[in-house]
């Protein structure tokens, strides 16, 4: 019974491509969601998730619902509205989160007017994904964005986390804040576009952010933080797929609420920043108090 629960699914050679592909995401994606967090840039993957639909929906048009060619398209829009945001928000001396938040709105529009004219390219795939139809050309994709991004992360980050943690030291040290900050952005929107292909530009950023936000609960370093967010995105992708497999449910949504349940544990219960380490910490200071009175 236990084997057929959890390990017969996987005999089904699209249950594995599935599978790989969002393993290949955990590795990758979780540790920049993890620094996103750190940066308080949390909901800037949301913007990003909105703005790479126009560049996927002009590379459906253009490439004929090549993958390929929505990939390109995907991350070229998605880096072009980091870029302009950053560029809004100096020429104008405003900040940066709020021409993000416009920018994204206008994308999001202009995405969906462009896949409502099309023929041929169904909105609701493009949104919500279909992880269960992993085929090779989605594989490969997901998995050389996921190495391109983990090797790029190793490369970049000792200058960004300084960045992160101290601005004002790095630019006294002469680093290229703006840079590093650049090339990490170029990353997060290219695990965004390898989302796509599995979970839907709507869905893309699970993986990414629910475990980064849970690990916090976990541990109050940045290495704990990462190894638990990885850990939680695997368990995730697992238990998804089984859920998608034995319910008859979305394999993307499921895969995010099984993230988002692994959150909601953390937050009840995790040691670090939960309801139970406050109560406990208030029960502490209120026996505390007590013996102090006593005394």
């Amino acid at each position: 019974m236990i084997h057929e629960l959890l390990f017969t699914p996987f005999d089904a050679a699209f249950m594995r491509r599935a599978l790989a592909g969002c393993v290949a995401l955990s590795l990758a994606a979780p540790p920049l969601g993890v620094l996103l967090v750190l940066r308080r840039m949390s909901l800037t993957s949301e913007v990003l998730q909105h703005g790479i639909l126009p560049g996927v929906a002009i590379g459906a048009v253009l490439g004929g619902l090549s993958l390929w060619a929505m990939g390109l398209g995907g991350f070229i829009a998605g880096l072009a509205v980091v870029l302009l945001a950053g560029v809004l928000a100096r020429a104008t001396g405003g900040r940066e989160d709020s021409q993000l938040a416009g920018l994204y709105l206008l994308a999001l529009a202009l995405g969906v007017a462009i896949i409502s004219t099309t023929r041929g390219v169904d909105l609701g795939h493009l949104l919500f994904g279909s992880v269960l139809a992993v085929d090779g050309a989605a594989l490969l994709l997901m998995a050389g964005a996921a190495s391109i991004a983990v090797l790029g992360l190793a490369v970049i980050w000792r200058p960004l986390v300084v960045e992160s943690f101290d601005p004002d030291f790095l630019r006294a040290m002469g680093g290229l804040g703006a840079a590093w900050h650049l090339a990490f952005m170029a990353l997060v929107v290219l695990c965004v576009v390898a989302g796509f292909a599995a979970l839907g530009t709507l869905m893309s950023i699970g993986l990414m952010m629910l475990p980064a936000v849970a690990a916090r609960h976990w541990s109050d370093r940045l290495g704990g933080q990462m190894r638990a967010a990885i850990v939680m995105a695997l368990l995730a992708s697992y238990g998804g797929l089984l859920l998608s497999f034995h319910a008859d449910v979305p394999g993307g949504p499921a895969i995010v609420l099984m993230a988002g349940v692994q959150w909601l544990a953390g937050l009840l219960a995790g040691p670090h920043a939960s309801l139970r380490a406050r109560w406990s910490a208030s029960r502490a200071d209120g026996a505390d108090g007590a013996d102090g009175a006593g005394a």
